[in-house]
């Protein structure tokens, strides 16, 4: 009775995400996660202390469709709905390290999907500020991630091209979709000596993961590694198509 109750207050309170998507942190999605994070993540690479345990903390298959669950942890990124895709879980992880997050930073991000790299983000930073321009997949995300509790995150809808300058200045950026240029409103929105990871380059095409430092009259850029993200949509891309 005490499980139906609870299942019937689930759906009023997050009706857009449905109870057949939630699934348990089951021991085989724990083993299966701790795989990951030491064959995808830490043998490529990824020292960061942090980024491996909040990578081993939030549950991925609950970020997925729920026919995909059984798939979460694979060395490949996934459908989420809308055209959009979770990241391959070693870009996560990727991303996030070369930010060089202290832990008290104030992040954006531009693209929330499913929620799952802004919830990596929140293990680690003070706070996460992200963005959704479509609009099922920003319902969505909310309602996940509040059902998480994950506390420290504020989502919002809009296009993020623009990025949200009641909340800046920002530490750290984070684009989790392809576009041809760095965003001028981004950039200054970024705080002297903050830095914004994006992947740059054609948004039909490959792209390579670049990392943005900014200084006080400059920036500094240095390319990580070549990468293949979805477009970022918008006003980018109707620069694009212009």
């Amino acid at each position: 009775m005490k499980k139906i109750l609870l299942f019937a207050v689930i759906f009023i309170l997050f009706p857009r995400i449905g109870i057949a998507d939630l699934k348990i942190d089951f021991p085989e999605f724990q083993s299966a996660r701790k795989e990951m994070v030491f064959k995808q993540i830490r043998l490529r690479g990824i020292s960061s202390q942090m980024v491996l345990e909040a990578m081993t903390a939030v549950p991925r298959h609950l970020f997925v469709p729920k026919n995909l669950a059984n798939q979460a942890y694979e060395d490949y990124p996934l459908p989420v709905g809308e055209g959009q895709t979770i990241s391959q879980p070693y870009i996560v992880a990727l991303m996030t390290e070369s930010l060089n997050l202290k832990g008290h930073e104030n992040v954006l991000e531009i693209g929330t999907g499913s929620g799952y790299q802004a919830a990596v983000l929140s293990k680690i930073v003070n706070r996460v500020f992200t963005i959704e321009i479509r609009k099922k997949l920003y319902e969505r995300a909310t309602d996940r991630l509040r059902f998480l509790e994950f506390k420290n995150i504020e989502t919002f809808y809009g296009d993020g091209y623009f990025g949200l300058p009641d909340k800046a200045p920002f530490d750290c950026i984070m684009i989790t979709a392809a576009v041809d240029h760095i965003p001028p409103p981004l950039l200054k929105q970024l705080k002297v000596g903050g830095k914004l990871i994006l992947p740059l380059g054609n948004p039909f095409g490959y792209q390579s993961l670049t990392l943005v430092t900014k200084s006080d009259n400059d920036y500094q850029v240095k390319q990580i590694t070549g990468c293949l993200f979805v477009p970022m949509t918008g006003i980018a891309l109707d620069r694009k198509r212009k």
